[in-house]
């Protein structure tokens, strides 16, 4: 995977792709487009692998859910959360031994997308001289790191001072010049909101933003 080429238009079409219209979220494109963003992570390097390692091991347990004996349950995240909690598959006192559902893996993925989108807004929408470390820094405060220990938050405020320019990340997104990437973000940050969106209210009505 670390050697694949990362492809905005790529995660723009995934995110795309999610949304039904009856506004669940497809679950094979969702994680189509966290393979893309793992990608994006990689490109960076060890910088992010504290959030990368653990996409990757993610998005492989939703992986063996969606094609397990029970996939049709896993086809969106409605159906998964409305059969998880009937089946009683949600550990909500995480006791050890357990294997992690489908909920509690989707709910990590989801709060390290917030810190994506903020990240990726703030590259856009930020002047071409601005401090990326500074962007990632704010999005990160503003997202990941309330879930995080104290050691963790520290080593990442740091790993994120060695980050590269601003042309460069968007040299990273692979779809021509910084202009014509930040124009792509301006196309799939919506789609990557909305899915963000929905997933949110969802797991906010059933009580599961907090699952430990």
């Amino acid at each position: 995977m670390a050697a694949e080429e990362f492809s905005l238009r790529e995660v723009l079409a995934a995110f795309q792709a999610c949304v039904s219209e009856r506004q669940e979220v497809l679950l094979g494109p969702y994680l189509c487009g966290w393979r893309g963003l793992i990608r994006f992570l990689h490109r960076l390097g060890a910088i992010f692998a504290f959030v990368s390692k653990d996409a990757v091991a993610k998005v492989q347990i939703m992986e063996s859910y969606c094609g397990g004996e029970r996939r049709e349950q896993y086809v969106s995240l409605q159906a998964m959360v409305q059969y998880e909690l009937a089946a009683g598959l949600v550990d909500l006192q995480k006791r050890s031994g357990r294997p992690d559902s489908g909920c509690r893996t989707v709910l990590r993925l989801h709060r390290a997308l917030r810190w994506l989108q903020l990240f990726l807004e703030g590259l856009r929408t930020a002047r071409e001289d601005s401090r990326t470390s500074v962007i990632c820094t704010d999005s990160y405060n503003a997202s990941l790191a309330a879930y995080h220990p104290w050691v963790i938050r520290k080593a990442a405020t740091v790993a994120f001072c060695a980050l590269p320019t601003r042309n460069a990340f968007l040299e990273i997104m692979n779809v021509g010049t910084p202009e014509e990437a930040v124009a792509m973000l301006g196309e799939a940050l919506p789609y990557i909101c909305n899915v963000y969106s929905i997933t949110q209210e969802l797991f906010a009505q059933h009580q599961l933003l907090d699952l430990p």
